[in-house]
């Protein structure tokens, strides 16, 4: 956990590579947020929200079942408040702790997210991305080529499984947003705070549901908030997913791992269509977030205007994405991620 609470994006390391040391103090000149356009972000993604939420309600209400097709554009907005909780976490939306930590609770109840613990599980993530020897917290699980085959064969079952799109995609959101976020998984010892957000936001979601089946009914409550928060945990369970899991990310051990060159190279410039871009706070331009994590998302855009050059690193598009739900091995002497046929071939010829 103390790599988590050192960490300092502008950090200076004295054997970075010199383009990072560049890359870095480019664009840590756009980190700076406007307090308007924050305030304009919050309401364009808010206000949305609970007019399709209550269209989807009403269309439950008067059993005009295709109205409940709602809930997916809901859900994209709930995703959407879900990244300004995360910009809060970085201290990046309005750059004012107090206004950023407590829009962020709030936002929290919503997302079925407990802010403070999650903001340091994802601090630890950002410190050690793509660090071999720091995997586990925040992340995909991830195993080396070397490390799969060592397993026995009921272990590779297992992490076969885990790694299947259905339980990563499908039975993961239901796990990570019902059942695991309601305890302080992974920082069980690690003091009072994590506790004190896991619980009180339980308690608010408690208050909140109970205010919205008093209002709407139970039924109506569960056919609506139920697939919304699914669907939204899902699709950023997605995005998490391809913004490390490419084909040509970077993994490495100590002393070859650096932070700068891993967050540069090891989280992908997913280049969405526009309206998908803007439906996820620009989180695919998931490389220059990770090199600078306080830059605000709606200013994510301004870097890759201002420097073309930063497109094509680590760039994927909507369609390859797919392809990388097969990958699920770290190739250490190829440096990619590789599938199991690709690993066992290997195998086999070696």
């Amino acid at each position: 956990m103390s790599a988590a609470l050192d960490y300092r994006p502008d950090a200076p390391l004295e054997d970075e590579t010199p383009d990072a040391k560049a890359w870095l103090k480019i664009v840590n000149a756009y980190r700076k947020p406007d307090l308007k356009r924050s305030s304009f972000e919050l309401a364009v993604t808010i206000v949305p929200f609970i007019l399709l939420w209550a269209g989807a309600w009403a269309s439950w209400h008067f059993a005009f079942w295709p109205g409940l097709a709602l809930t997916i554009p809901a859900a994209a907005f709930l995703l959407r408040l879900f990244i300004i909780q995360h910009d809060c976490g970085h201290g990046a939306f309005f750059a004012r702790r107090s206004m950023d930590d407590w829009t962020g609770r709030v936002l929290g109840v919503l997302t079925f997210t407990p802010y403070d613990y999650w903001r340091r599980a994802h601090a630890e993530h950002h410190a050690t991305a793509g660090n071999l020897e720091e995997r586990g917290v925040g992340d995909i699980t991830t195993l080396t080529v070397a490390e799969y085959q060592a397993l026995s064969r009921l272990g590779r079952i297992g992490y076969r499984l885990y790694r299947n799109p259905v339980v990563l995609f499908v039975i993961g959101p239901a796990w990570v947003f019902l059942l695991k976020q309601r305890l302080p998984i992974g920082m069980m010892k690690d003091g009072a705070l994590p506790w004190v957000s896991t619980m009180a936001t339980n308690l608010g979601m408690l208050v909140f549901a109970a205010v919205m089946i008093w209002a709407v009914g139970l039924g109506g409550f569960l056919a609506v908030h139920l697939p919304i928060v699914l669907l939204a945990g899902a699709a950023g369970i997605w995005l998490f997913y391809v913004q490390h899991q490419f084909e040509d990310t970077h993994w490495s051990a100590p002393p070859e791992w650096q932070f700068q060159h891993a967050a540069l190279h090891g989280a992908s410039h997913y280049d969405l269509p526009w309206g998908l871009r803007w439906l996820t706070g620009h989180i695919g331009v998931h490389h220059v977030h990770h090199l600078s994590s306080k830059i605000p998302f709606y200013r994510l855009p301004e870097v890759l205007r201002d420097h073309p050059e930063l497109k094509t690193i680590s760039r994927i598009t909507l369609k390859e994405s797919f392809a990388c739900v097969k990958l699920v091995l770290w190739d250490e002497a190829r440096g990619r991620l590789v599938s199991f046929r690709e690993a066992r071939r290997m195998a086999v010829v070696a």
